[in-house]
């Protein structure tokens, strides 16, 4: 990633078309940049949080980075302002690292069940050359609604150590498929379940009337 150093506010420099960013960590300064704001998307998309950049500035390449926050505007939903954190490819680091669910889980194929997917990515510690951008959750284990893959069962890349969530939380298990009634019941108990990630949960059908009525109302 190619950057130049800023000398003006962050406004000035997205008023001329630039994107505004700071690097700092692994023991030196706080610097302001200027990022080219296609590019930067482009390799954003590409590597996300957890894949090492090779930061040049001014011409003169300064290290590894990670993308370590984005900030966007609230309305038009695009990148305003990026931190950039310095890597020292000596020390161990932490970072956040997502789930790639892979295969297919035989109790939804062959039960009718449905997944549930409660965690999305891990926060791991490792020295930064055994970094990897995502680790993969192989679904074909899960033959019945007993089965489950907790933190502890991931099957880790060497020098990777998951640090959060703990051992015991669950990432993915199949259940039986849930009603209209079943979604409702749980909604209204409380309990702790993001139905939003259950593939299969139907709609309940007075939300759908709802829905329509608020839209016939913003047509009229």
């Amino acid at each position: 990633m190619k950057a130049v150093t800023r000398t003006m506010k962050g406004e000035k420099s997205r008023e001329k078309g630039s994107l505004p960013a700071v690097a700092y960590g692994a023991g030196n300064d706080t610097i302001s940049l200027d990022l080219n704001y296609p590019e930067f998307l482009k390799l954003y998309k590409q590597a996300g949080d957890s894949s090492l950049i090779d930061l040049e500035i001014d011409g003169k390449n300064i290290g590894k980075v990670l993308v370590h926050d984005v900030q966007y505007d609230p309305v038009k939903d695009t990148p305003t302002h990026v931190d950039l954190r310095r890597i020292d490819m000596n020390k161990t680091m932490e970072a956040p690292v997502v789930l790639h669910f892979i295969g297919e889980a035989p109790a939804v194929k062959e039960m009718g069940g449905t997944l549930v997917q409660n965690i999305s990515q891990v926060d791991v510690e490792c020295l930064p050359k055994d970094l990897v951008s995502f680790i993969e959750v192989n679904l074909s284990g899960l033959k019945t609604f007993d089965d489950g893959i907790k933190v502890k069962d991931l099957v880790l890349p060497a020098g990777i150590k998951v640090v959060s969530p703990h051992g015991d939380a669950l990432v993915t298990k199949v259940i039986a498929s849930l009603t209209e009634e079943d979604i409702k019941a749980m909604e209204e108990a409380g309990k702790n379940m993001d139905v939003s990630k259950i593939e299969s949960a139907v709609k309940p059908k007075e939300d759908e009337a709802a829905e329509g009525e608020a839209a016939e109302k913003k047509a009229e």
